[in-house]
């Protein structure tokens, strides 16, 4: 299928490693240019190394904190100037916190708003601007599928993720006139770094397969799943193929997560 991808510019947060490297490899793969932002420059060079090798596409790397706001806006900037135009932004900055509300210090709740929050209104707010030159194009904001249901010890994340389906919803009201779809994706459990260490951690004597397949994960679909699962939809939702599709949260959790 033809995403309609052929020459679109997008900007991805989080882009050196994991579900934002991979979503960039099947955007730059589709045609589109990429721009990757994430603080480590090391791992930017890295990441941006892999996707010229996979897909023979140039991504621009942008050394980015996006609990900076005067990194966001250069780093859209300069996205925007070096390929002539912007077209999506995919905020996939973050990482995973979860403990229980008594063991979640004030400066834990901030940072966490800070980075998965503020960090996707701070990039989105630049590019703002620019989408709307462009007559249009596509936010994707990612957040978690235990955000509409959080479960006991998920705390800040589940909090700062259900902001950000707020957040997506309330865009994608504002900026519907523009031409301009935004929409978020719930991730459940995904090949990660994180998971690969707790696989490590809690089960060494498994295979992958095995650790992945565990009935213990209660995931309906019986297994993890991998980053090219939740690439190949993100990269869906930020292409004109979804074009009457906004104000939207879509689960890629196996089926573990409600469908509210």
């Amino acid at each position: 299928m033809d995403l309609g991808l052929q020459g679109k510019v997008a900007l991805v947060t989080g882009g050196s490693k994991g579900i934002g490297l991979e979503t960039a490899l099947v955007l730059a793969a589709e045609g589109a240019h990429v721009a990757i932002c994430a603080r480590d420059p090391e791992g930017l060079e890295k990441a941006a190394a892999r996707i010229l090798e996979q897909t023979g596409a140039s991504a621009l790397p942008i050394q980015t904190d996006v609990t900076s706001a005067d990194d966001c806006l250069r780093a859209v900037r300069e996205a925007a100037e070096h390929f002539g135009r912007l077209d999506i932004v995919i905020n996939n900055a973050g990482t995973s916190a979860a403990r229980p509300f008594d063991q979640v210090a004030d400066e834990a709740w901030g940072y966490d708003l800070d980075l998965k929050l503020y960090g996707a209104i701070r990039i989105s707010r630049a590019a703002l601007p620019y989408l709307r030159q462009a007559g249009g194009g596509a936010i994707v904001n990612l957040t978690t599928s235990a955000a509409k249901t959080p479960p006991a010890s998920s705390l800040p994340t589940s909090v700062s993720r259900a902001a950000g389906l707020a957040l997506t919803k309330a865009m994608s009201r504002d900026l519907a006139a523009d031409g301009i779809r935004v929409n978020a994706v719930g991730i459940g459990m995904i090949r990660s770094d994180q998971i690969e260490k707790q696989w490590q951690l809690k089960a060494p004597h498994l295979s992958w397969d095995e650790y992945a397949q565990d009935p213990k994960h209660q995931i309906p679909l019986g297994r993890i799943g991998e980053t090219a699962e939740a690439a190949k939809v993100i990269a869906f939702l930020a292409s004109p193929a979804a074009s009457y599709v906004t104000g939207t949260s879509v689960n890629i959790d196996g089926g573990k997560g409600p469908a509210l």
